[in-house]
């Protein structure tokens, strides 16, 4: 016993001790190699290596862990009875570490493919299309990836193996509960995959959901987010915009048509406004020059109204415009045609 112990046990410690320093060691090794190329990159020009190598960066370094971790196994724990389940071990981290390396793979292809696209610039219809199509295609891209692994994972038990074949038997039956089982998930992912192609909203879209205004900030395969113009987040299952009307200004393009209601007196002329409006829209350079109009729309015993309809690049543009051409006609009206705001009427009766 006392020998056994001398000779394994002792050997399997000074191993693991050296085996951890050796660890320790290359850990500070590799973070001053990569610190050294990141500071050789952060002086070219291109930004986009820099990105790739943060990227791959903690990936590598698992996979360099890895393989020091089965020589190690395989030099002093062959002879150990637990030797087997290292060897298991071994296997569900190479699994996992190269699912890991995949998913950052989709990752940079989804990092060079926003490259070329830009959604800042006016017409941004075409790139809010792809950007769409691509952050839906790689969730689903890094779910079958995931799915993958986890499956391989689960083979390499041989009492799961057992449990397949003979789920195989019945297979028709266990599909069946399966179906019943999961059939919101399914739903939800299948309406994702219909969101990335017929694409009723995309990245950035303007849209009114739920009486709310607010921009598309996020789209995955089971939820989209609506970031409210007040900075709170809309969150809605897919399947929400599939089944539900819903409001999209920025469905074929960028480009919006605002109006602005005023409530005055009948004895406000409307003319005045049709003349005053062009130079107000001159000074402003949220207003495109496209259109802008000024109409009675609608009258009561009580008041006219009075619609203005301008147009903007964008809603952002046309929400400012509006607000700033609204000032402006409350103060001219109020210093030109001082008491033409419409009035409530009371008229006394005589005793």
């Amino acid at each position: 016993m006392n020998q056994y112990f001398s000779n394994d046990i002792v050997r399997i410690l000074i191993a693991t001790v050296s085996f951890i320093g050796l660890l320790v060691i290359i850990f500070f090794v590799y973070r001053g190699i990569f610190r050294l190329i990141k500071k050789r990159i952060e002086k070219t020009t291109v930004k986009t290596n820099s990105y790739i190598i943060e990227l791959f960066r903690i990936p590598a370094l698992s996979f360099i862990y890895w393989i020091l971790l089965n020589i190690f196994t395989h030099l002093f724990l062959s002879k150990l009875s637990f030797y087997g389940f290292c060897l298991h071990i071994n296997t569900l981290l190479f699994i996992a570490i190269i699912a890991w390396i995949c998913v950052q793979f989709t990752r940079a292809g989804e990092y060079f493919a926003q490259l070329h696209l830009d959604i800042r610039v006016a017409d941004n219809m075409s790139a809010r299309k792809r950007l769409t199509q691509l952050k839906v295609f790689k969730g689903i891209a890094n779910s079958i990836i995931i799915i993958l692994a986890i499956g391989i994972s689960l083979l390499t038990f041989k009492e799961v193996r057992t449990l397949g074949l003979s789920l195989l038997t019945s297979a028709g039956i266990f599909g069946i509960i399966i179906g019943f089982a999961a059939q919101k998930s399914i739903a939800m992912f299948l309406a994702g995959i219909q969101l990335a192609i017929t694409q009723p909203i995309r990245l950035d879209d303007v849209v009114i959901v739920e009486n709310e205004w607010g921009r598309i900030e996020e789209i995955t395969l089971t939820y989209v987010v609506v970031k409210i113009w007040d900075e709170r987040r809309l969150v809605l299952p897919v399947t929400w915009f599939l089944e539900k009307p819903f409001q999209n200004w920025t469905r074929t393009s960028a480009q919006i048509t605002g109006t602005i209601f005023i409530y005055v007196d009948y004895s406000f002329p409307v003319e005045s406004i049709r003349k005053a409006l062009p130079d107000m829209l001159k000074k402003n350079p949220n207003w495109d020059g496209r259109f802008s109009n000024v109409q009675v729309t609608k009258v009561s015993e009580q008041y006219k109204e009075i619609r203005l309809m301008l147009t903007s690049a964008d809603s952002s543009k046309n929400w400012d415009l509006r607000a700033e051409i609204r000032e402006e006609l409350i103060d001219f009206i109020n210093t030109n045609y001082p008491g033409t705001f419409a009035k409530i009427r009371i008229k006394k009766e005589a005793l």
